[in-house]
């Protein structure tokens, strides 16, 4: 029924409600919201922001008051996510007419801050429209787009808590802030030329900054450009030389460079973009997504050398979106800072970190607060997957689904994200990167405090990794909070159930490259039966040794040389310096670890295959093993043997592999039938353990299910075996996800295992 046709029927006295609504609700246009709904259902009263949400007092006939409460819940501002309503009933006082109230001081306990949002097509048009006020104001936004997160201070989100709080809006500005009629009711980051943060060219007195940053990169320079959550370094994507010279530069290796192109078209010309991929480039958050490129496209091959796919992203800025139409044509736009260390946000910091990399910076005053990466997805199986959770999603809220204690997990030391859990929200930071450098290190602390801030949660106890050397375990030791040790591999299953909101027991299927074992062996080629409480592993890889610690994950040649020597073969197949002495340090059990590790079997079968001997980046040489894969459900013998701890037992592929190497088979083959056999292993392995304990719901989790290959044919077989499957989507399955499973895990057990501290 229509609000007007029941409030028609159900006149009754006045009465008075407070709502206090919680949720995702601040800095997405949730009061002005609440105004003109308030107001068309003739109450009067006010609405403000409390450090726990949004408050609304109203006052009116009953029925209307109750259609407020439903418009709330049913039709909230697009950006908004209503996570429950508390309804009071008041004395009824005699309100004046309906108005927004300047928010309520006091200490955040609930309140969320939105993520940053794309430009909206409105504001777009008006940086296009030459009559406009606005026309090619590069910081240009409304109550539907802008920054948020990576400008907050502080909550209850109003200007003064943001990096805005320096701009005084002009007469102009003002009048839209207050007008209910306007696109820029309480829009908090509200400004324009007159009043608003500029950009211009250090060292320059060019009037035109964007013009002069598109001259050199049409003459093939490289510009640090600021945006969002931190600087950029771009380049020209057609230009190979531009691309080379700033791989060198930047010390980047192989890793690959992400393209910013003006428009969908222009992604479309280059790539092959199906109906998700379009949906996740269009979306709000506007992630990198990984797409394969097109035969014939004209992007540098140094932007992912050795892969078929190339990250590719739209303008998420109205700066990005004047740079990209002025340049017209592709930038590579990698995160602003050299290899491994956090990206680049202030001026000042950016001309120092990365004056031998840009020719030219774009600055501009509009300080970042918390800087952020830009999140990178992949579509499997018609759906959008995070690889890396950062601008955009952050600091986006995931339901536990159960009340906990506050807690704070700090996550793995590779492609760090730490997480903070309060009531029934967990709250996973952005990408902070790997621990091991000092900057990175302060970066994640001075996350944290702003987390912790913006949150209002203050730990009660603190979960890291089993593995006693990880950065991050001592930085959990550090807090001076109870600590609370979760298995790496139970941490990647408990994530994924928290990312599918469930707690039940399942068959996990946990493949990585390194996680620490309880019994000190690395693992990495897991099949535990788990759910929050605990898990008991089941079955594994069969474990080979591993020479030299990190050493064979940096070189993939000394990986395929035990397997060749446990699989009956002469290391004299692995030509490489070296070689001899790693194969006597095996023989003897010198200076070696076992390993079940999945990722160093793709290592040992990458090295073999002549695909990769030395890797430049974490799980390059797998990456590039999958690239080359011909699809096929031909597969090598892969046998699951053993009990009560089953076995993969790769021997027999490795020998198959070496058979085919023999006879010339083309190594894209041989990476199918590989794929394929590991697929059919991890089906075969879940339907023996399914007879055992009758569980049919398995979570395939770690970072070997980033592998686009591998996880569809997983999920094809085992659907095919009747098997329910869960994945990952919205937070990573590789270690950037890990902590959200920690911190499941702890706050699960502190509530229904009283006493424990495993």
């Amino acid at each position: 029924m229509a609000v007007s046709s029941w409030l028609a029927s159900n006149r009754s006295p006045t009465a008075r409600r407070i709502l206090r609504v919680r949720g995702t609700i601040q800095g997405v246009g949730f009061r002005p919201f609440i105004y003109k709904a308030a107001t068309a259902l003739g109450l009067r009263g006010s609405v403000w922001n409390d450090p726990d949400g949004v408050v609304v007092d109203a006052e009116g006939d009953p029925a209307a008051l109750e259609g407020l409460r439903l418009r709330i819940l049913e039709a909230p501002p697009s950006r908004a996510r209503v996570e429950r309503i508390e309804v009071e009933e008041a004395e009824v006082l005699g309100l004046g007419a309906f108005r927004i109230r300047l928010s309520e001081e006091g200490r955040a306990t609930s309140a969320r801050v939105s993520p940053d949002l794309a430009a909206c097509e409105a504001c777009l048009a008006e940086m296009a429209d030459p009559a406009d006020r606005r026309f090619g104001y590069p910081f240009i936004n409304c109550t539907e787009c802008g920054p948020r997160y990576t400008i907050a201070h502080d909550v209850p989100y109003d200007r003064s808590r943001t990096t805005m709080s320096g701009f005084a809006m002009c007469a102009a500005c003002a009048a839209e802030y207050e007008d209910p009629r306007s696109r820029r009711f309480h829009a908090q980051p509200n400004a324009c030329p007159s009043c608003g943060p500029r950009i211009w060219v250090a060292g320059s007195p060019a009037r035109d900054a964007v013009e002069a940053a598109v001259t050199v990169l049409r003459g093939g320079g490289i510009v640090a450009v600021r945006g969002l959550g931190g600087f950029h370094l771009a380049c020209d994507a057609y230009d190979t030389q531009a691309v080379a010279r700033l791989r060198e530069r930047k010390r980047r290796g192989e890793k690959p460079f992400a393209v910013m192109f003006s428009e969908l078209a222009s992604i479309e010309s280059e790539t092959v973009v199906d109906g998700a991929a379009r949906d996740a480039l269009l979306g709000s958050n506007r992630p990198i997504v990984l797409l394969p490129r097109r035969d014939g496209s004209r992007l540098a091959a140094a932007l992912a050398p050795g892969l078929r796919e190339v990250g590719a992203f739209l303008p998420y800025t109205p700066l990005h979106h004047g740079l990209m139409r002025a340049f017209g044509g592709p930038l590579v736009m990698t995160s602003g800072n050299l290899s491994e260390e956090p990206i680049a946000a202030g001026n000042a910091e950016a001309l120092e970190r990365l004056a031998g990399i840009a020719d030219l910076f774009l600055l501009h005053d509009r300080e970042i607060h918390m800087r952020a990466d830009d999140s990178v997805v992949r579509v499997v199986l018609g759906q959008e997957r995070v690889l890396r959770r950062s601008r955009g999603h952050v600091p986006g809220a995931i339901d536990l689904g159960f009340h906990g204690p506050a807690v704070l997990a700090v996550g793995a030391d590779l492609k760090n994200a730490f997480c903070l859990t309060t009531g029934e929200a967990a709250i996973l930071s952005q990408h902070i990167g790997d621990l091991e450098s000092y900057e990175t290190q302060r970066l994640w602390s001075e996350v944290r405090e702003n987390l912790e801030r913006l949150f209002g949660v203050s730990p009660t106890l603190v979960v890291h990794d089993l593995h006693p050397g990880y950065h991050s375990t001592a930085l959990a030791r550090r807090t001076g909070l109870p600590l609370v040790a979760v298995q790496h591999h139970h941490a990647h299953i408990a994530s994924c159930l928290a990312d599918n909101g469930r707690h039940d027991r399942v068959i996990g299927v946990a493949w990585d490259g390194t996680g620490y074992g309880p019994d000190g062996t690395v693992w990495g080629g897991e099949f535990l039966v788990a759910d929050l409480a605990g898990f008991e592993r089941v079955g594994r890889i069969r474990p080979v040794l591993m020479a030299g610690g990190d050493a064979a994950v940096r070189e993939p040649w000394r990986m395929a040389l035990s397997w060749l020597m446990a699989a009956g073969m002469g290391p004299e197949r692995i030509a490489t310096p070296g070689g001899e002495t790693i194969a006597a340090m095996i023989r003897q059990g010198v200076g070696v670890v076992s390993t079940s590790s999945a990722g160093r079997l793709f290592d040992a079968v990458a090295s073999l295959a002549g695909v990769r001997q030395v890797t430049n980046y974490e799980g390059q040489a797998a990456m590039e093993l999958e690239a080359l894969a011909v699809t096929t459900e031909e597969q090598y013998p892969l046998p699951v043997v053993g009990g009560p701890l089953l076995e993969i037992d790769a021997r027999p592929l490795i020998q198959a592999v070496v058979a085919d190497l023999e006879r010339a088979e083309p190594v894209g083959r041989i990476s199918g039938r590989v794929h394929s056999a590991l697929a059919g292993a991890i089906a075969e392995t879940c339907r023996r353990i399914r007879e055992r304990t009758g569980l049919a719901t398995v979570a395939l989790a770690g970072g070997c299910f980033q592998n686009r290959l591998l996880t569809e044919q997983a999920v094809g077989r085992l659907g095919g075996l009747g098997f329910e499957v869960l994945l990952h989507t919205r937070v990573p399955s590789n270690d950037g996800g890990i902590a959200l499973g920690q911190a499941a895990v702890a706050a699960w057990r502190a509530v229904h295992v009283p006493g424990d501290s495993r």
